[in-house]
């Protein structure tokens, strides 16, 4: 992963934006020697995002599981021929 202070970020931006287009690597942006902000590829951030809501989703489902809070597969079955007609 590239590093870049935050002042190099100031002063050269463009560069560093086409540099992260092209290579599509992260970019740790630091202050005052300190982790400040992630730089990353438009495409890749929203694939993270995706990622993140289905991740998020099955963890739902696997707590709803252990919580009894499910329907069985024939009640389930019924509500949707209904819905859908």
């Amino acid at each position: 992963m590239k590093v870049e202070l935050v002042t190099n970020l100031k002063r050269h931006a463009t560069k560093i934006l086409a540099d992260l287009h092209k290579s599509k690597e992260a970019v740790l942006i630091t202050e005052h020697g300190q982790p400040s902000a992630y730089l990353v590829d438009v495409q890749d951030y929203e694939f993270m995002q995706r990622r993140l809501a289905l991740l998020e989703g099955l963890s739902k489902g696997e707590r709803a599981i252990l919580e009894g809070k499910t329907t069985p597969h024939s009640e389930a079955k019924e509500r949707m021929q209904k819905w859908l007609k």
